[in-house]
């Protein structure tokens, strides 16, 4: 009786031993899951922080390590942000091409993840026209349709990103100014070859706020210059000129 009293004192004990282990894994689970929803956020805010105080090199390596993230944002973040990096002046040839392929990749995949991603669209429309420069011209003018439906799907989501709006001026820019032998090359590519006016350009440019951005003025000076006016077009080029070169972007635009 003793030893059955014992056994069955010893068994309540493991029994409540592994309720608490259960309930102890519970609580950690669950403090796990909240910590990796928070980490994200955390990440996004850190990434976003790093790229407004231009930290090219130390954003990248913040995200790469999230590169097998389900997170649309992330991913789109570390399109951008590869993108960024292989337009330093300081990457080598070889690496600016793999970063060029990469960022495509990442925009994609945070395509797969969140179809209603308006920055997604926009992204990889940019990253599918950079790899278009490796692979030659007929492929770049054959991406082109598509790269303007992600930038007007881009827009249907967010109407108020300046920077898609100047993106589809700058698509517009490419197919008014198009040469002759692309023209034919494009014509070989499309039933009906896209084409545009500077007209088209010019009301892109203004919508997207004319001074949000370095490139932007750049654009618009070059549009007036199209137009024969030239009085407009050094007024514009002149505030791209003196636009703060912030990023190595502004700095070819200067």
């Amino acid at each position: 009786t003793q030893v059955l009293r014992r056994g069955l004192q010893r068994g309540v004990v493991l029994s409540t031993g592994s309720f608490l282990v259960y309930e102890a894994h519970k609580l950690i689970s669950g403090f796990a899951e909240v910590h990796a929803s928070f980490k994200v956020e955390d990440v996004i805010e850190q990434a976003d922080y790093l790229y407004g105080s231009g930290e090219t090199e130390k954003l990248y390596r913040l995200l790469v390590q999230h590169k097998n993230s389900d997170d649309a944002e992330l991913l789109w973040r570390l399109a951008r942000s590869s993108r960024d990096l292989a337009q330093l002046g300081s990457t080598s040839a070889e690496e600016k091409r793999q970063l060029t392929y990469d960022s495509l990749e990442y925009a994609k995949k945070a395509l797969e993840k969140n179809e209603s991603n308006s920055a997604a669209h926009k992204w990889y429309g940019i990253c599918l026209s950079d790899v278009g420069d490796y692979e030659g011209i007929k492929t770049k003018i054959g991406n082109a349709i598509v790269i303007k439906e992600h930038f007007q799907r881009a827009i249907e989501l967010n109407p108020k990103d300046a920077t898609t709006i100047h993106l589809i001026g700058i698509w517009c820019y490419s197919f008014a100014e198009m040469p002759w032998y692309q023209r034919k090359i494009a014509a070989t590519l499309f039933a009906t070859p896209p084409t545009s006016t500077f007209q088209e350009l010019f009301a892109c440019l203004h919508a997207a706020d004319p001074n949000f951005y370095s490139k932007n003025l750049l654009f618009l000076g070059k549009t007036y210059l199209k137009l024969n006016n030239k009085k407009m077009a050094l007024l514009w080029l002149s505030k791209a000129k003196e636009y703060p070169a912030q990023t190595e972007e502004d700095k070819q635009v200067r």
